[in-house]
């Protein structure tokens, strides 16, 4: 039989082949991080009918006489480029700006996909469409800053122990605005008043009243006072009684001292540079309230926060009006320990690094973990299982079960976009004439080759 006819077999076989990639890849035109796939041919066995020979003194060289025996498939290699963008505005979609991948486990085994279309289940875990686990670092538990770097493992940002912040003692205070000399209010028992709202370490809130009166022998001298501090219920909770608590005003006496000539502020107890006191707010009867305006968050009780700092530093004592003007605000100059209640998740914000951050109505944000990935030598060496996803082989490299951190790599994640199919149907459907044209013209190989059997056979008629 003829040579020809299994070459031209051998060419229907390998354009079937491509036409299959060419199908698989339009049908995947709009699959979400899908990639594209490409095939190359080789010519195959080649038959020799005369070896080369060398010239020697009376003759020349010939060449090789050699018959090739077809085609066949060299390689079907996905294709690396990224696919579009595609926003969606869901928290929990994310799209890796580069070539590494999302890690996510299946049955214990990791798996590879560049599919960032994430979801969480009734546990809180982060997973996908097909409910494997998205892998990644979690929070250091010495320390609720940072990420302990090591093996990684399944992500769970809406866990039962991340739906709830907890509160924050209030533990620093200031006020501002001007004392007026002449107001008749400060030679009054009830003197000027401020008020401001603090939170004790279990969240509750209560509001402090401050009275501010003149010293009777100096006009420059301001005595202050805790007047009431009343809870969510308007109940006064200083006083006498095992249910009661008492306010005391430490740190130096309770007086605010201004200077006479230009009415700056001069210090606390008339000391210079001394611009805060401090309010402790202690138990009549600890065992049957509880210290609560502690902060109990240190592990050490030697660094329990006892009070709370009050900083007057920024009155004045100038002729303003008639009358005083003073307010008290929660927190200190610098916005830090104005205290918190318990806050309820509200969202969960992922940046570019692909680290996790709660969000909670008491305005507190919390670290949740962080998405890692992974790259490989050879990502075109990867094996794809289905489902967007692809297995390591001795091709890719191995991956080894930590994973990189996505910022060392020069890369970057996009929150709520997607990447889409990197499939180009323009060059897709030039490739389908191409291999259309080379289907036809093998089988006109095998067309010619019967034809030419057929004269062959007909010799004997």
């Amino acid at each position: 039989m003829m040579r020809s006819l299994y070459s031209g077999v051998a060419g229907l076989k390998t354009h079937q082949t491509k036409m299959d990639v060419i199908g698989n890849n339009i049908s995947n035109v709009n699959t979400v991080g899908f990639r594209s796939s490409q095939v190359l041919f080789k010519d195959v066995l080649y038959q020799t009918t005369q070896s080369s020979t060398g010239s020697t003194a009376t003759s020349g060289g010939t060449n090789a006489k050699q018959i090739g025996l077809g085609v066949s498939v060299a390689t079907v290699a996905i294709t690396q480029t990224s696919g579009s963008a595609q926003s969606t505005n869901n928290p929990y979609d994310m799209m890796i700006n580069g070539s590494s991948f999302f890690i996510v486990s299946r049955a214990g085994t990791n798996y590879f996909t560049k599919v960032g279309a994430f979801k969480t289940d009734d546990a809180g875990n982060l997973v996908t469409g097909d409910g494997d686990l998205v892998m990644g670092w979690q929070v250091d538990p010495n320390d609720p800053n940072s990420i302990r770097r090591d093996t990684v493992s399944s992500l769970r940002p809406e866990a039962e122990e991340f739906q709830v912040a907890p509160p924050e003692m209030t533990s620093k205070t200031y006020m501002t605005g001007n004392i007026v000399k002449t107001d008749s209010n400060l030679l009054t028992e009830d003197g000027v008043s401020t008020t401001v709202s603090i939170y004790d370490n279990l969240g509750y809130s209560y509001t402090v009243k401050f009275k501010i009166t003149q010293d009777p022998n100096d006009s420059s001298l301001y005595n202050l006072a805790v007047d009431s501090i009343k809870d969510e219920n308007n109940v006064n909770i200083v006083g006498d009684g095992d249910d009661k608590y008492t306010a005391t005003l430490t740190g130096r006496a309770a007086t605010i001292k201004f200077d006479p000539a230009t009415g700056a502020f001069v210090g606390m107890g008339g000391v210079p540079g001394v611009n805060t006191l401090e309010l402790q707010i202690t138990p009549n009867n600890a065992s049957v309230k509880g210290e609560v305006f502690k902060d109990h968050s240190a592990a050490d009780s030697t660094e329990w926060i006892n009070g709370i700092e009050v900083d007057c530093s920024n009155l004045t004592m100038y002729s303003k009006g008639k009358q005083c003007n003073v307010e008290t605000h929660r927190g200190g100059t610098d916005r830090s320990g104005g205290g918190r209640k318990v806050g309820s998740l509200t969202g969960v914000n992922i940046d570019t690094q692909g680290r996790m951050f709660g969000a909670y109505d008491n305005g507190m944000t919390r670290l949740l973990g962080q998405i890692a990935v992974a790259n490989f030598v050879n990502p075109a060496g990867l094996e794809a299982i289905g489902s967007s996803l692809y297995k390591e082989t001795q091709a890719s490299g191995a991956f080894d079960g930590i994973g990189e951190d996505i910022a060392n790599t020069g890369e970057t994640m996009t929150q709520g976009v997607l990447e889409m199919s990197n499939v180009d149907l323009s060059q897709e459907f030039t490739d389908m004439i191409v291999t259309q044209r080379g289907f036809q013209a093998n089988s006109r190989i095998i067309t010619v080759s019967d034809t030419l059997i057929e004269e062959l056979v007909n010799l004997k008629r």
